[in-house]
């Protein structure tokens, strides 16, 4: 189960990418037949149609349309949601829910195995990036983890804020028993073919204590990477 292309993005509060973002977008996704959005909110179907409608808007203005989009929810049939799963460049997986909801659609809707054997580039974005690891924290929920896909070996906390004291003590919480990448908005992890690059500001938390992602700690996540993906292999 090794994907050519995965991103992990905190959020996007402007709705706009980044340049240094739309670089690496350019330079990855030169076949743009089809992008299929995955809600994090089953069930809030206006607000799936603008935010799907709202991300696409995001690549096209920096020149990077994709000729079809469209998103899963509820609504969608399970056969044709494997099927555009299947089909897809590119699997966004969306934020702003419940990360237990996403996976559990994910599941009813038939689309596990077929996110996992796919060709298509996976991102994720708040929810959806927690949802890729291969542990899942929803502090908003439960400090307890939970299995996520397994796409990377990544635990993040989004939205990452100094001045957010909440959610910065849940981040120091969190890294009691695991290790962190907190994310503040704008950043980003690149993955490919096991090489691992980031954008904007990352910090690695472990044992209640930050400080910036180094080059030792990608090393050693893209070594946790290679050895995860041959255990699978």
């Amino acid at each position: 189960m090794k994907k050519e292309l995965l991103a992990v993005f905190s959020g996007f509060p402007d709705h706009h990418f980044s340049e240094e973002i739309t670089k690496r977008l350019r330079e990855e996704l030169t076949v743009r037949k089809s992008i299929v959005f995955i809600t994090a909110c089953p069930l809030e179907y206006a607000q799936n149609d603008d935010d799907c409608n709202g991300m696409h808007e995001m690549f096209a203005e920096q020149g990077l349309p994709f000729e079809k989009h469209c998103v899963i929810d509820k609504r969608t049939d399970p056969s044709e949601a494997k099927t555009l799963v299947e089909n897809a460049d590119c699997i966004f997986l969306m934020g702003g829910g419940v990360c237990e909801e996403q996976l559990g659609l994910i599941r009813e809707k038939d689309c596990y195995e077929a996110l996992l054997n796919c060709h298509a580039a996976i991102f994720g974005v708040s929810a959806g990036s927690m949802n890729m690891a291969r542990n899942t924290v929803d502090f908003f929920e439960s400090m307890e983890p939970f299995p996520g896909l397994g796409l990377t070996n990544i635990t993040v906390s989004c939205h990452h804020d100094p001045d957010d004291t909440w959610r910065y003590e849940k981040t120091l919480e969190m890294s009691e028993t695991r290790t962190v990448y907190a994310m503040e908005d704008m950043s980003a992890f690149f993955i490919k073919e096991g090489k691992i690059d980031i954008v904007g500001k990352i910090y690695r938390v472990e044992s209640r204590e930050l400080h910036p992602i180094a080059e030792d700690d990608i090393r050693e996540l893209e070594q946790d990477y290679s050895r995860n993906i041959n255990r699978q292999d």
